[in-house]
């Protein structure tokens, strides 16, 4: 995703905003929204925005893992899978 090929000014977004709106659905690739000549803003699809919210989501979950393993914050598999079992037969 390459944002130099969608850097528009905010006038065109005003201008267009239903055609920037059918792009952004079709093809998803975000544009760069630019005021006085500079960057300000990204406007990109629902699917997209979704999409790198997951992702975010997922690198802190894996961020959390790492610092929990390096604290020692974990359990051998054996003491995991013990511990389902109990949990289900308590059911």
């Amino acid at each position: 995703m390459l944002l130099s090929q969608k850097i528009k000014p905010i006038s065109y977004l005003k201008a267009n905003a239903a055609k920037v709106a059918e792009d952004l659905k079709a093809n998803g690739a975000p544009y760069l929204i630019t005021q006085n000549g500079e960057a300000a803003m990204i406007v990109q699809s629902v699917q997209e925005y979704e999409q790198t919210q997951e992702t975010l989501a997922m690198l802190k979950m894996i961020a959390q893992s790492e610092k929990d393993i390096e604290q020692g914050n974990v359990v051998s598999v054996d003491e995991a899978f013990s511990k389902l079992r109990k949990h289900r037969e308590l059911k």
